[in-house]
């Protein structure tokens, strides 16, 4: 495999896992170190609990750490070469594409006509970094 590439893990928690542990043990195998660069990541609602990541991965030992389930072990672990998000900058090109070429329309455009709303985090983020 060449290097860089993106992965996308799809992760489903074991049976009888409570949402708050299956989001605690997934949020642990994405910030352990030598994955590689986590580039996206998302939590189910409802069942299955479980969620999926992305990760830019940049040899083969970060390969290997992939494919160790970690604090994941009895989860149903699927992963996945990504075909053009090569790397974690190659992922959101990829989003933009999405959203430019089959969406039609543009992030700026979603972004400003996105209405307020206080369950939208990102946008706390965006309004702390105008400052």
């Amino acid at each position: 495999m060449a290097f860089p590439r993106c992965y996308l893990v799809y992760a489903v928690a074991a049976e009888n896992t409570p949402a708050g542990d299956a989001n605690d043990l997934l949020n642990a195998y994405i910030e352990a170190a030598g994955r590689g660069l986590p580039v996206f990541h998302d939590h189910f609602t409802g069942e299955p609990h479980g969620g999926v990541a992305v990760f830019e991965v940049r040899d083969e030992d970060e390969e290997a750490q992939l494919a160790d389930p970690g604090p994941l072990a009895g989860w149903e672990i699927v992963i996945h070469a990504l075909t053009f998000s090569v790397t974690g900058v190659g992922f959101v090109a990829q989003t933009e594409l999405t959203i430019e070429g089959y969406g039609k329309t543009t992030i700026e455009a979603l972004r400003n006509a996105e209405p307020e709303n206080p369950r939208f985090w990102w946008q706390r983020r965006q309004q702390s970094r105008a400052f």
